[in-house]
């Protein structure tokens, strides 16, 4: 683990790795404050969040995996991913998609930042940009966008988007296609802070509730949605959940092996 201000396109200050993957431990406000320090000064920041379904699934979607190892931003989006760090004595919190997406608005009402807003059904998002101008009032967005176009028309998205002058992007597409987008287009952008937000938007339009703090605080923001959404939301949990949990028992077996052979002096 490192400290101090990273440069621009390395990875954040304080990082650890979670079954071959690295995450990195930041707060809410220190994420927000390098997101802000990429909108100051126009310096490009990709950011990802991993959650325990996206975890097992890179380890067999190599595209995928490069995507968030190539982020400079691996958020902790999940409590799976809390409680792994917690099992190899590594302090975690979990900083939500979500949650990162409504305090990057705040901020950028205050401060003047334009955000953009790409996916999500059209009366949907204009369902969220209305809450969002209600919710943090002087907010002003560079654009939107729909996440309903044909592969041919990426090209012309990103054009807009550069041409918006975005200061941050938010991209509300499922897993793997945000972070894909982001991987590939990029640098085409012209944005200095980008990250993806999946369901986030439905949320902000009142679609989809969000669990009570009671719940999110002791991990059970799954079962709230398994709750709303069952057919959706079984099979992913039950799947990957279950793969996770075995992960990490056999991660802790290895890392105890491995401490029984160290010979004592």
């Amino acid at each position: 683990m490192t400290s101090g201000e990273p440069e621009p396109g390395q990875a954040s200050p304080k990082r650890a790795n979670l079954l071959g993957t690295a995450v990195d431990l930041l707060s809410l406000e220190e994420t927000v404050a390098l997101a802000d320090r990429a909108m100051r000064e126009r310096r490009p920041k990709r950011h990802v969040a991993l959650n325990v379904a996206k975890l097992v699934k890179l380890r067999k979607d190599p595209e995928l995996a490069r995507d968030v190892s190539e982020s400079d931003i691996v958020g902790i989006d999940g409590m799976g991913i809390v409680y792994g760090l917690r099992m190899q004595g590594v302090a975690a919190e979990r900083v939500s998609g979500c949650d990162l997406m409504f305090a990057l608005f705040d901020h950028c009402a205050r401060k003047g930042f334009r955000p953009y807003i790409l996916g999500a059904r059209e009366q949907v998002l204009v369902l969220a940009i209305d809450e969002a101008r209600r919710r943090w009032p002087g907010l002003r967005f560079a654009g939107s966008c729909n996440g309903y176009f044909r592969p041919d028309e990426e090209a012309d998205v990103v054009e807009a988007i550069r041409k918006s002058g975005a200061d941050c992007l938010f991209v509300a597409m499922p897993t793997p296609r945000k972070e894909r987008f982001l991987a590939r287009w990029g640098a085409d952008l012209e944005v200095p802070f980008v990250m993806g937000v999946g369901g986030s938007v439905d949320v902000l339009a009142g679609q989809v509730s969000r669990a009570p703090d009671r719940w999110q605080r002791a991990g059970f923001e799954w079962l709230h949605r398994l709750l709303q959404e069952p057919r959706k939301m079984l099979w992913r949990y039950a799947s990957t959940n279950t793969v996770f949990a075995l992960l990490m028992l056999r991660d802790a077996v290895e890392r105890k092996w491995t401490r029984n052979r160290v010979p004592r002096s």
